[in-house]
């Protein structure tokens, strides 16, 4: 009778520890382990984390760090950490947040446009992934990578198409570039190439054509017109005389890129650079800025025109006036001279 009520005991304590047990493992795995008031949170893990800076980047997020950690040691996950961008929902237990860490990693959105030279590109991609900005621009400045794909140091900037990507968050640098070099030989399919070489220009040299056209007008709808002046003027062997290569020229030879320059000179159009082209005939060795593909849409698809001059149009701010002779460009031109002489804008 004592050993049968011995069992009896046993059996009953074997049960309520059996219990508290499971009790302590649904605790730990699946009841919600998060203590913050959003309806969200997102985690960055660097590429070279180990869980110890997990765990340190998840402390304030969770009412439990012990519990979180025993179940990232039971599903293995303390030695096999990713990198990348992952979201913590509000009420989330430890086997999800796990589950997620292992294989949530969520795509971002990066976006760039209009951006002057490189330096500027890679640190404005350097906010948005985790690569640095210098790492980026050694990567775009390869001169390996350059020289494989047949680009000049003058057009790597021409191969960066603005517009919003998706990527992950822990894209290296060489990574991006390589991403970028793809959307740019997707963007120049076969139409596109037949309309450039039809206007008898490269790719690259559409896109520097398309930078100056981008920084003479601001006006989409007037852009396919200003392109067909350069068009016009290329066909007939003429300089294309725009003052925004003069402009890009003096930062380029100063190295100041930040200098505002509302007006060029006559002194600065015998600036001595092959971004001059009120000296050096054709197209630039490469573009001047980052064009917008509006831009770039411009010149491949030009409006077909007799016009070879343009001014700005100070009755209409934001346009220009067109000529077809240099007489009739000239008396546009007197109308804008007063004008900007009026503004005593000196530089």
């Amino acid at each position: 009778m004592y050993i049968k009520r011995l069992l009896l005991i046993i059996v009953f304590l074997g049960l309520i520890g059996g219990g508290l047990f499971a009790y302590m493992v649904y605790d730990t795995f699946f009841l919600p382990n998060t203590r913050f008031n959003n309806e969200e949170a997102f985690v960055y893990v660097p590429s070279d984390a180990d869980f110890s800076q997990v765990k340190r980047m998840l402390e304030p997020l969770l009412e439990d760090v012990e519990g979180f950690e025993a179940v990232a040691k039971r599903k293995l996950y303390i030695n096999n950490v990713r990198p990348g961008k992952y979201r913590i929902a509000k009420g989330m237990n430890n086997n999800e947040m796990v589950n997620t860490l292992r294989t949530g990693n969520i795509p971002v959105k990066v976006s760039f446009n209009n951006q002057e030279t490189l330096p500027l590109l890679a640190g404005r991609i350097a906010s948005q992934i985790e690569a640095d900005s210098l790492s980026l621009l050694n990567a775009m400045k390869d001169r390996n990578f350059l020289q494989e794909k047949g680009l000049s140091s003058e057009a790597a900037l021409g191969i960066y198409l603005p517009n919003s990507y998706e990527l992950y968050w822990n894209t290296g640098a060489e990574e991006f570039r390589d991403r970028m070099l793809q959307e740019y030989n997707r963007f120049w399919n076969s139409e596109r190439q037949k309309k450039a070489q039809d206007i008898g220009l490269s790719p690259m040299q559409v896109t520097a054509l398309a930078s100056i056209v981008h920084k003479e007008t601001s006006k989409i709808e007037e852009r396919p017109r200003v392109a067909g002046v350069y068009l016009n003027r290329l066909k007939r062997n003429m300089l294309l005389q725009a003052d925004p290569t003069v402009i890009f020229a003096i930062k380029k030879e100063s190295g100041n890129y930040d200098t505002v320059i509302k007006r060029v000179l006559y002194r600065d159009l015998a600036l001595d650079s092959p971004y001059n082209t009120y000296r050096y005939p054709g197209v630039p060795p490469g573009p001047i800025a980052m064009p917008d593909i509006s831009a770039i849409e411009a010149v491949l698809n030009a409006e077909k025109h007799k016009y070879l001059y343009f001014v700005a149009d100070v009755e209409s701010f934001g346009y220009h006036k067109f000529a077809e002779t240099l007489s009739q460009h000239n008396r546009n031109k007197v109308q804008y001279v007063r004008w900007i002489n009026g503004q005593n804008v000196n530089r």
